[in-house]
């Protein structure tokens, strides 16, 4: 087989190197994209992982509660019992730092007892500067800094941080070894006091004695309600969860460039099978067996696989080196904030991809081994071999696949990942093709026939050669069907969007106290919209608190958004009726997200845990829908929630102007309110919803370049198939030349050929587009993300996209069969002389 691949088959390479090279670069483009995505993850986990460890160190377990911590009394009880060998309290925080040219850098502060966290977390010391007092690190007004902390901030001598609505400046006195996002080493006393944190701590980390048991010591401990035990890598896995549906969905889509290669591999080795088909026969007649042409034809295919997929994953490593140094390896996912990882090349996964692009490519290349193995030498040599293969397979495949489907869309997901539904979508796709001869004579049935005779002899012979329309349109209707199905998806998905930011931005102008990466340490008073409500041009003013609670330790935590709620018909885009609740009960709106994944419907009543570790039992009065927070949301009344925690502090204000009001007079008039240090970001509604609508379009451009891909592909099928049938169909062409049609007339039927099976290719792209862009909106992104959204059909774009895609393919087979009307098929009837 080396030697046949050699000698026969890398000449016709070499002189249809510009066909081929396309195949090979549809390969290797899909194993790219893929090979890419899987890098880009991996090593952006990988390196959230290391940094998580090196924060949390490598106690046996933590003791964790909510947000704002719990009571530090706790950690005498865990210190002395007799089975814990160490057991060091620290602080969390996630805040903002002032660097050297005033502009504001996401920092996590983190308080500890040095003289006690040492064997715990080693990487977390700090390392005095050779001018430092050894003693600097239980000073609690000295602070040491990460390298990436230090080069973010420009090597600061003193470190401002924002704390509450203030400021707290801190003495840099050395650094610490640990890597990952910038971060900052106090003593857990400067901390408490800095932060607001006297008397409560974050986590305690605990290491056993030998032999200890875990359980049983958690047993003996005793602890207060909403503290919890959980492994030091507990927000890897979360985050590893979360993200998973994300990756997997990105997975997928890189894949679409694949699946739509194997149709271009299947066009151009048809095209090549056609060609040689005299080589082929010779070699046939020379004892080359029918399992030999079989077996070399699918070498072939595996060859360009192979090529293709060293090239793709080549191409796939740089795209992930570049995407990591652009993006931080986010990929607009925002799982792993502050991250900047460097590449993790994976051979187990090169190796898989790889394979990957070899399978596709030899898929592709099946049905043309089987027309090589079929021919019958002896006759092919003659010029009457040319379709040696039926293609009048049985009707029942196609329904068949369709109807499996159709089945698989009403099957769960499985691990939080939609595998039935992707597996739906190519049932659609392979059942959809497998229907074009059937459809094609169901529309030829009812089309009256023309009066030309041109158009007739096109039509008709469409209507009786319609078998193999299969082979022609299948790239078509393929490519077709992905780009319907992707444009309904994103325009479903955009108009969904743009509808619930209208309703969720009621405000002319907003203000928010923690900017980026300010986290709950930074918010403003209760008293700021007491003034900014007494300022000139100010006719109302809102304010909202959001703060983190953890409702599952083994699911990331979802946001508490405390606002004015007196009519939440009209503040919330709900989703269904809302519900009295009964009395003595507060009432709370779940998103539609946290619906879905803890099970929660209206009516219902679960108790609220609260920042301080307090559990309220609550009444669910009613779902909203919410495209902001994939993990979750429960919105409460402000005063309710006042009333609970105590806690009046802000982080975000809504403010309705008065008419004629100047927004930069109103913003200067708060931002006076706030005082110098206070952390304000403003922007009107309008600027929001541009912003959030630039975003979505960035994060969806990918598809667009996929759904010109896929089309390309699909015109690149119709010229490789209609140049082969060309080849196939010389003595046809011959008999009609010598029947009195000219050239042009000739291209005609060919040209009407390619407009009657491109239309029966449009229309059952269209219709299977608009299935899959079902599966994909009713049922992929329910299970992937949690949120729904209504079907969307946007008919002018998609009239547009379809009458472009049949005037190309009639053009494609009218450019192919360009040598229909020569003189060589002129002369090929001459062997039935």
């Amino acid at each position: 087989m080396p030697a046949l691949l050699r000698q026969v088959s890398w000449g016709h390479m070499r002189h249809q190197p510009l066909r081929h090279a396309v195949a090979v670069m549809a390969v290797a483009l899909g194993v790219a994209l893929a090979f890419s995505v899987h890098l880009i993850n991996e090593s952006a986990l990988g390196e959230f992982s290391a940094a998580v460890r090196q924060v949390n160190g490598q106690p046996d377990f933590e003791l964790r509660a909510q947000r704002d911590g719990f009571d530090e009394a706790v950690l005498a009880r865990v210190a002395l019992h007799p089975r814990v060998a160490l057991a060091s309290a620290a602080i969390e925080i996630d805040t903002q730092a002032f660097a050297a040219d005033g502009s504001a850098v996401p920092l996590r502060v983190l308080g500890l007892d040095a003289l006690v966290a040492a064997p715990l977390t080693p990487a977390l010391m700090p390392r005095p500067a050779d001018d430092a007092d050894r003693l600097a690190i239980i000073d609690p007004a000295a602070v040491f800094l990460n390298a990436a902390a230090s080069r973010r901030l420009g090597d600061p001598a003193t470190l401002r941080v924002r704390s509450g609505s203030g400021v707290a400046s801190f003495v840099v006195r050395g650094s610490v070894l640990s890597d990952g996002p910038p971060l900052a080493v106090l003593d857990i006393a400067g901390a408490q006091s800095a932060f607001g944190w006297l008397g409560r701590v974050s986590r305690i980390d605990v290491r056993l004695v030998p032999g200890a048991q875990r359980e049983a010591v958690l047993r003996e401990l005793q602890l207060p309600a909403g503290v919890r035990a959980a492994a030091p890598d507990e927000s890897v896995q979360r985050i590893s969860n979360l993200s998973r549906a994300y990756r997997v969905n990105l997975t997928v889509l890189a894949l679409v460039a694949l699946f739509t290669g194997a149709f271009l591999v299947f066009s151009i080795l048809s095209l090549s099978v056609s060609r040689r088909l005299p080589q082929l026969a010779l070699l046939g007649v020379l004892g080359l067996s029918a399992r030999e042409r079989l077996a070399l034809v699918l070498a072939e295919s595996a060859f360009i696989g192979l090529v293709g997929s060293v090239i793709g994953l080549a191409l796939g490593t740089a795209l992930a080196a570049l995407a990591l140094r652009l993006l931080a390896g986010d990929l607009g996912g925002t799982y792993f904030p502050g991250i900047t990882p460097s590449l993790q090349f994976s051979a187990p996964a090169a190796l898989v991809y790889g394979a990957l692009g070899v399978i596709v490519a030899v898929a592709g290349g099946w049905l043309p081994a089987r027309i090589a193995q079929h021919i019958a030498p002896a006759q092919a040599l003659k010029g009457l071999g040319g379709a040696p293969v039926s293609h009048r397979g049985a009707a029942w495949p196609g329904p068949l696949l369709l109807l499996a489907g159709v089945v698989l869309t009403f099957a769960p997901p499985i691990g939080g990942i939609p595998l039935a539904a992707y597996v739906a979508v190519a049932l659609l796709l392979l059942g959809g093709i497998a229907c074009v001869p059937a459809l094609l004579g169901l529309l030829l049935r009812w089309t009256k026939p023309p009066r030309n005779a041109l158009l007739l002899l096109a039509v008709q012979r469409a209507r009786h050669e319609r078998s193999s329309a299969t082979i022609a349109v299948a790239g078509v209707v393929a490519s077709l069907a992905l780009a319907v199905a992707l444009t309904v998806m994103v325009t479903s998905f955009r108009e969904a969007v743009t509808q619930w930011l209208d309703t969720v931005l009621p405000a002319d102008l907003y203000a928010r106290a923690s900017g980026s990466g300010g986290g709950d340490a930074v918010f403003v008073t209760a008293a700021l919209i007491d003034g900014a409500r007494a300022l000139p041009g100010v006719a109302r003013v809102e304010g909202q608190r959001v703060a983190s609670i953890q409702l599952d330790a083994q699911r990331p935590a979802v946001a508490l958004i405390a606002r004015p709620l007196d009519d939440a018909a009209k503040r919330l885009p709900l989703l269904g009726e809302l519900l009295d609740a009964p009395a003595g009960l507060i009432a709370v709106y779940a998103s539609e997200p946290l619906a879905n994944v803890y099970g929660l419907r209206a009516g219902q009543r679960f108790e609220l845990p609260l920042p301080d570790g307090r559990r309220e039992p609550v009444f669910v009065r009613g779902v909203w829908r919410d495209y902001a927070r994939q993990h979750g949301a429960v919105a409460i009344d402000a005063a309710d929630y006042q009333r609970l925690t105590g806690d009046r502090r802000i982080n975000d204000m809504a403010l309705w102007l008065a008419p004629g009001a100047d927004t930069a007079t109103v913003q200067a008039g708060i931002r006076h309110l706030a005082g110098p240090d206070a952390a304000l970001e403003f922007a009107s509604a309008g600027e929001i919803r541009a912003l959030s609508l630039r975003i979505f379009d960035r994060s969806f451009a990918v598809t667009y370049w996929l759904q010109a891909v896929a089309i390309a592909i699909g015109l690149v099928g119709i010229a490789a198939s209609f140049s082969a049938q060309v080849l196939a169909r010389q003595r046809e062409f011959g008999l009609l030349a010598h029947l009195g049609l000219t050239r042009a007339q000739v291209l005609a039927v060919v040209a009407g050929e390619g407009a009657v099976w491109s239309l029966a290719g449009v229309l059952l792209g269209l219709l299977l587009g608009i299935a899959v862009s079902a599966v994909l909106v009713h049922v992929v992104n329910p299970q992937s993300f949690h949120w729904t959204m209504e079907l969307r059909l946007p008919w002018v774009r998609l009239a547009l996209l379809c009458a472009a895609m049949a005037a190309a393919g009639s053009v494609t087979a009218w450019w192919s069969g360009r040598a229909a009307g020569s003189k060589q098929a002129a002369l090929a009837v001459k062997e039935d002389w």
